[in-house]
């Protein structure tokens, strides 16, 4: 996610002030829509999606010992790679792999990931970083964990700015020694820290709070989690947008908020028009949330990649994937076409790829 390389980074994004009129089409595998959820057959979570040399690559919460990954060239038919990260007998990490994110900088590829280091009775859970030479991997743990402040963390998400200042968020769960679904619910707020040139946590580095829950929407009197959490952050124009999920992980209530920031670490102010993605039960849409935002393969369109649950009449961790156009309006408001279950176009500059069944 090198400044150099500005479609990773989403940096410095002409406005994109766009409207489009969608409408619904007979034939859902025609060679130019597709339907959400898309790759019926990828059962993850968290997804996180880095463009490299034309093709896609795809990572989420995918596995209780690492992290698998596939390839797309349009964003909608998927391969599978296999593992692009998997635990050994040396990894710090024990079990509870969640939400990677992998970022292209400085000619290298880096994972940011949370996982638990093997303290069942504090679920000591931290964010790693861990490196390779290939999108696909194999990825080597590089700082594990990244930081250890004495509590416990999850979600973490690198943003590189254009001067070259590189920054981490991840959402702070809880001390260690007490539990992180404090008083029968979860609970976390989403920090902020400024990373070293080569990616690593300076001991100096202050951590500053960036969002917290405190508007209804995201659960503010819920007895069941009142997290922020699944942030991404991108530059446009200048200002800074956050997106970021609330409500817990299985709740149909589960969606996205945006704020925006003059500088990376806040203050961040919330949107007026939150939550910019949310439950539809009429279309069969449950928890849409924890997304990342990539481009059209021509670099014309944004879209937002989330997960949504399987099944939105028993909703769980079991989670598959979707994507939808973002655009911003004349205000530089952030706006979702979306979210959609009926035939949409194809990013622009894709042609529609079958695979054998």
């Amino acid at each position: 996610m090198t400044i150099r390389n500005k479609f990773l980074n989403l940096i410095c994004i002409p406005f994109l002030i766009a409207s489009f009129n969608i409408s619904a089409q007979t034939d859902s595998e025609s060679n130019d829509t597709y339907v959400n959820p898309i790759g019926d057959t990828i059962h993850t979570a968290d997804p996180s999606i880095v463009f490299y040399n034309g093709m896609y690559y795809l990572y989420g919460t995918s596995a209780s010992d690492g992290f698998l990954c596939w390839s797309s060239q349009n964003l909608v038919d998927w391969h599978a790679l296999g593992y692009a990260y998997k635990r050994t007998e040396n990894s710090w990490g024990k079990d509870s792999y969640w939400a990677p994110e992998v970022v292209f900088y400085k000619n290298r590829f880096y994972m940011v990931f949370s996982c638990n280091g093997g303290d069942q009775d504090n679920l000591k859970l931290r964010v790693c970083l861990a490196v390779s030479d290939k999108p696909e991997g194999p990825f080597h743990d590089l700082h594990v964990p990244y930081f250890d402040n004495n509590y416990s963390c999850i979600d973490g998400h690198i943003f590189n700015d254009e001067d070259g200042i590189s920054y981490l968020f991840y959402e702070w769960v809880g001390v260690v020694g007490e539990p992180w679904n404090r008083e029968g619910y979860f609970w976390g707020m989403i920090f902020g820290v400024q990373l070293a040139e080569d990616l690593s946590l300076p001991d100096e580095a202050e951590h500053k709070l960036c969002l917290y829950v405190d508007e209804p929407w995201e659960g503010s009197k819920s007895m069941h989690a009142r997290s922020c959490e699944g942030m991404c952050v991108i530059k446009i124009n200048g200002l800074y947008y956050m997106t970021y999920s609330c409500n817990h992980y299985t709740d149909p209530n589960y969606g996205i908020g945006y704020a925006t920031a003059k500088t990376p670490l806040g203050m961040w102010t919330k949107s007026q028009d939150n939550p910019i993605l949310s439950r539809n039960i009429e279309l069969g849409v449950s928890g849409p949330g924890h997304n990342c935002i990539t481009k059209s393969p021509d670099g014309r369109e944004l879209f937002i990649v989330y997960h949504s649950h399987a099944d939105p009449q028993n909703p769980s961790g079991r989670r598959l994937l979707n994507i939808d156009r973002m655009i911003f309006n004349k205000s530089g408001n952030l706006k979702i076409i979306g979210p959609t279950r009926t035939p949409q176009p194809m990013p622009s500059g894709s042609v529609r790829e079958y695979l054998e069944k």
